[in-house]
């Protein structure tokens, strides 16, 4: 065979989403194609697999239009769909709608457009695909419920305990009988300000959370059917927990809201909801007037087992009597301080853990060791209490050299992380009601002996897909411990929302959940958070930066209790990181919801380009930030901005940021279908700025200078973050990627966790996956390898510990790096909006081995390669419906066979790598003596 010479250059991480979206222009157009490998004409497809509707496998409270995903299944190798027919239907099998089948491989949201659906009620819906040999697959079967706008409360209240305490927790109940007839349904509907836990007849059936701001707070729906019994009493009980404003919460209004449907064999349905008739009290096991842990909000969490109430959540509790009142009704949904409620898609998962071991301090006090660090409530079991008894239980971080828990400023983040606890007579358990980050928990003066089993830990986070979860093993073992730690560190920084810590502030702020998103979406197929986050930060647009010299910005945390406040370059980051959504989700509709704001960013970038001065042409003094985040943060904490020139009025990193949100915007305009002449505008302003920079912010040598002073002087400091974001951004010059990228890896690491992924996108950028290794891996210098060496398991803020801060050792915006670890090192990576097409390009020098499974929006992609003298020995499985472009480095006078049950095809040589092209299924690339021209 006569080989076809490709050109497929290397792209870098700005010019590589040009692809991208060009590629997102073709999508549509599969199906008059066939994959690169052919199968025989072979097997019908079988039924499709992981069903889900907004991303979830079974929600109850679907809101707007229903928007359905699968993954096709089909036992043929290099096998697509070709087209699908989508059913829905009443829980009683009445029809609905029915697409037809319809020539499209889209297998991700895909809208429902049939008619008006109705609020509140299940729904059965099936999908069935076609081959690319026109056989049919046989139906698979999903679930979804439709949730209820603020007019179908029907009736429901809020109510609430009339009290001023800034630290209310709150029990309301009352009792009812639903009909005889057999339950076939129940579903209840809670909202609280701020978190709340529902129980029916003393078992408890929900808990949610919501910290929004009024006309923003969630509802959220729970699946109750088999706790109500007909004709029988039921007790139905709430706590709520409100406590003011504080970091990432706004102060809101205190209350509850419930309704509760119960739908019987009959056809009759009934309606339980919360109004007058409810009775409260003040949760008095929780001890008034308790002191804030730190400035950001959260309160000690006092708790006196004495003044417990005990079977207030069962039936025939006599509620007539004191401590419970009447609930205040504040007024029926909807209302002036509630206006409006979403539905809640994110859930937060609990897991009970046990400890490691149990340490004993030198004075005797019990320590339980969980291992790592862990965002948990703690829980102890106690046999022998005491009445009036204080057991000061404490959680914390790390162990002083008589092996108590550290309390000092730096090793506890200046929070107070102790849970007292005053024991009544006997057996009894302390469960805390909110979380902290911690590892280890000590339990002084315990009045017993507490074994291993007494000590367990409720650890939470956001839930994320079944059978989404990355791998990742190579033969790196320090590797491997960085993975390991990035990825736990993702998942354990997303609560409620993203956080910064799950211990110090628990607020989302905009730079850390983009850092952390990209690492939940890449290790655990996570979705629903990152959609939440970024619609709570483009409601922050609306709410504050609406107008004249603002629009464009974005709040720096939301949501907050202090209000309006920006830091411009995350205002920035946001940009990127809807873009990288688009990218490994090919959601469209989440990207044209988001592109007016991004628009208005671009804007705020090009209003702040002056076109004549000292630094015309150049970002200049981007208005917004106070302190030492004004006119841009660059890295955080101080330490790891590694001396950069914070007097520069036109900071490089901010001009190189520009570059990007001016090109991606116009990315944005391109796949949304905008006129050719707004693409063109902020192409245009793109490489105008972009070679503004090339001209006054690099020196003779190819390095960038930090920026330019007011009066137009280059910084004397050219810092690590100047050249890396000029690479990552694509804004250096191709021809300078590899002397710049020698002189980035020969400063080692300075920049902090907040900014080091640039810094490896750089090196990757420019061909360089050693040095992406070795800053990975190097414990003996700053990095990911020296926290694991130090005893971190969760990583940090900064990459010192350093006395008089209160640096957090659980932030997880450094784990952002396991995307590079996934595309870099592993050498898998989205090539085309919702991963119809990847990359597979396994690094040329470095590691010896490396395997692992990449979560992609349309399955996952598994791949295992090991270095042999002659090249590397692949084994890859593609899922139905995606192409694999597949690189792999030559050696001389070797080339690659093709095997397995998916054949690749050779496409050509590019730049010292063989270029194939394979379909789904399992294939195999081995290396063999021939020409590299041509493969077997």
């Amino acid at each position: 065979m006569i080989p076809r010479i490709v050109d497929h250059r290397p792209l870098s991480g700005r010019r590589r989403t040009v692809a991208i979206a060009a590629v997102a222009t073709v999508v549509g157009t599969v199906l008059a194609g066939a994959p690169p490998a052919y199968a025989a004409r072979g097997h019908a497809p079988d039924a499709p697999d992981a069903l889900t509707v907004d991303d979830r496998a079974h929600p109850l409270n679907v809101e707007g239009t229903p928007r359905f995903g699968w993954l096709p299944r089909d036992a043929d190798p290099g096998e697509v769909q070709t087209a699908y027919r989508i059913t829905v239907a009443r829980r009683d099998g009445g029809p609905v709608w029915d697409s037809g089948k319809v020539a499209s491989d889209q297998q991700s949201y895909v809208p429902y457009t049939g008619p008006g659906l109705r609020a509140g009620a299940a729904y059965r819906w099936t999908v069935r695909t076609w081959d690319r040999t026109g056989r049919q697959s046989p139906p698979a079967t999903g679930e979804f419920e439709t949730g209820i706008a603020d007019s179908e409360w029907e009736g429901a209240s809020w109510i609430r305990r009339a009290t001023t305490e800034a630290d209310d927790y709150t029990l309301a109940r009352t009792e009812v009988r639903p009909a005889a007839s057999r339950v076939v349904r129940a579903r209840a509907y809670t909202a609280a300000d701020h978190t709340y836990e529902l129980y029916l007849n003393g078992v408890r059936a929900d808990r949610g959370t919501s910290f929004g701001y009024q006309g923003e707070d969630y509802y959220q729906a729970a699946d109750v059917t088999n706790l109500v019994a007909a004709g029988k009493p039921l007790a139905i009980g709430l706590r709520y927990h409100w406590y003011g404003s504080g970091q990432g919460r706004p102060a809101g209004s205190r209350g509850v809201l419930l309704k509760l449907v119960v739908e019987h064999a009959d056809g009759t349905r009934e309606v339980f909801v919360t109004d007058g008739s409810w009775r409260v009290a003040r949760d008095s096991r929780f001890v008034a007037a308790a002191e804030r842990r730190n400035g950001e909000g959260d309160r000690v969490e006092r708790q006196d087992a004495r003044a417990e109430m005990t079977g207030w959540t069962r039936p025939g509790y006599d509620d007539d009597v004191a401590p419970f009142t009447a609930a205040e009704v504040v007024g029926a949904h909807p209302t002036a301080s509630s206006p409006h409620l979403i539905g809640q898609e994110t859930r937060l998962a609990e897991r009970t853990v046990a400890p490691v071991a149990l340490r004993t301090a030198a004075d005797g006090t019990v320590v339980a060791d969980f291992g790592v660090v862990i965002p948990a409530r703690p829980v102890v079991r106690f046999h022998a209490g005491v009445t009036g008894h204080t057991v000061p239980i404490r959680a914390g971080y790390t162990l002083t050299d008589s092996g108590r828990v550290a309390t000092s400023t730096l090793l506890s983040q200046g929070t107070d992380m102790s849970f007292p606890y005053i024991q009544t007579d006997g057996a009894q358990e302390f469960r805390a009601f909110t979380h902290l980050g911690f590892r280890y928990l000590e339990i002084p003066d315990a009045g017993e002996d507490i074994a291993l089993d007494d000590v367990s830990a409720i650890v939470v986070h956001t839930d994320v897909p079944p059978g989404g979860k990355a791998t990742f093993a190579s033969s790196d073992a320090t590797l491997n411990e960085v993975w390991a730690m990035m990825a736990r560190s993702a998942l354990y920084s997303v609560q409620e929302a993203f956080v910064d810590t799950p211990t110090r502030e628990k607020g989302q702020f905009l730079g850390d959940a983009a850092n952390i998103s990209y690492a939940t979406m890449g290790a655990y197929g996570e979705r629903d958070a990152t959609q939440q986050a970024i619609r709570e930060f483009l409601r922050s647009a609306a709410r504050y930066w609406n107008t004249g010299d603002d629009r464009g910005r974005y709040n720096a945390v939301y949501p907050n209790g202090d209000g309006k406040r920006d830091i411009p370059d995350y205002s920035l980051m946001f940009v990127d990181w809807v873009w990288r959504y688009w990218v490994e989700t090919g959601d469209r509709a989440l990207l044209a919801e988001a592109y007016p704001a991004i628009r208005d960013t671009a804007d705020y970038v090009l209003r702040h380009i002056p076109a004549t001065g000292p630094t015309a042409g150049l970002v200049t003094e981007l208005a917004g930030g106070s302190g030492a985040y004004r006119f841009g943060i660059v890295d955080w904490p101080e330490p790891g901005r590694f001396g950069y020139d914070m007097s520069a009025a036109a900071r490089t990193t901010i001009n190189a940021q520009g570059v990007d949100v001016l090109r991606t915007t116009a990315r944005m305009a391109a796949t949304l279908d905008r006129p050719a002449a707004e693409v063109a505008t902020y192409e245009g302003h793109a490489a105008a700025l972009t070679e503004t920079i090339n001209a006054k912010l690099r020196r003779p040598d190819g390095v960038y200078v930090d920026g330019l002073s007011a009066t137009g002087e280059p910084s004397a400091h050219a810092g690590q973050h100047s050249t890396s974001y000029a690479i990552a951004h694509g804004v250096a010059p191709r021809t300078d990627l590899p002397a710049l990228a020698e002189h980035l890896a020969s400063m080692g690491m300075k920049q902090g966790p907040m900014t080091a992924h640039w810094l490896l996108r750089a090196l990757a950028d420019a061909d360089r996956p050693d040095a992406v290794l070795r800053l990975l891996t190097n414990a003996d210098d700053l990095g990911w390898a020296d926290i694991l060496a130090q005893g971190g398991t969760f990583t940090w803020e900064a990459w010192t510990l350093d006395p008089g801060s209160n640096f957090s050792q659980s932030h997880g915006w450094g784990a952002q790096a396991v995307v590079d670890v996934q595309e870099t090192l592993l050498g898998v990576r989205t090539a085309s909006p919702g991963a119809a097409r990847v990359d597979v390009a396994p690094p040329a020098v470095g590691l010896d081995r490396a395997s692992g499974v990449v979560p992609t929006q349309r399955g996952p992609v598994r791949l295992d390669w090991r270095r042999t003298d002659s090249g590397l020995r692949v084994d890859l499985d593609v899922p139905v419906n995606v192409t694999a472009r597949v690189a792999l480095p030559v050696t001389a006078g070797k080339s690659y066979r093709s095997a397995g049950p998916s054949k690749a095809t050779f496409l050509g040589i590019e730049k010292g790598r063989a270029v194939f092209e394979v379909g789904s299924g399992r294939s195999s690339l081995r290396p063999v003596s021939a020409s590299a021209t041509q493969p077997r």
